[in-house]
C-alpha cells in the first residue's frame, strides 16, 4: 500500500490517509479480507502520529471499509460488498456529473457526449 502524505494539501493528515485507503478497497486495488498495516508500523512508515493513523483508521470502521481485531489487526471487511459496490457507484456517479457538466461547457450535445462515450469504449475494448 502506497500513501502519500502532502504538507501543502490543506487536508488534515488523517483524512489523506483515509481517502487513499478508501480508494484503494473502493478500486479493488485492496480486496476483502487483506490486512492493513498495523497502526504503529503505518505511523512509522509515514512518519506520523500513531494517534493520527489511529484516527484514520477509526474513520474508516465508521464507514465499514475495515474491521479491526484486537490483537491481530485491521482488515479490510469482507461482509459489505453491497456496501463497497454502492460506494464504487457514487463515485461513478460523481465522475459522470463532471464530464456533462464539463461537455455542457464545451457546448456539446447530450447525443454528441453519447457518440463520444461509445467510441471511446469501442476502443478501449479492442486494447
Amino acid at each position: 500500500m502506497n500513501i502519500i502524505i502532502s504538507h501543502a494539501s490543506e487536508d488534515p493528515i488523517y483524512i489523506q490517509i483515509v481517502n487513499q485507503i478508501r480508494k484503494s478497497i473502493l478500486n479493488g486495488e485492496i480486496m476483502a479480507g487483506e490486512s492493513l498495516p498495523s497502526i504503529r508500523q503505518l505511523a512509522k512508515d509515514l512518519q506520523v502520529s500513531v494517534i493520527t493513523t489511529k484516527r484514520a483508521y477509526e474513520e474508516l470502521e465508521k464507514e465499514r471499509l475495515i474491521d479491526s481485531v484486537v490483537g491481530k489487526g485491521s482488515f479490510v471487511s469482507g461482509a459489505n460488498k453491497d456496501f463497497i459496490r454502492e460506494q464504487r457507484m457514487k463515485r461513478l456517479e460523481e465522475k459522470l456529473i463532471e464530464v456533462i457538466r464539463e461537455s455542457q461547457e464545451l457546448h456539446m450535445s447530450f447525443e454528441d457526449l453519447i457518440a463520444h462515450l461509445s467510441l471511446l469504449s469501442e476502443e478501449d475494448s479492442t486494447e
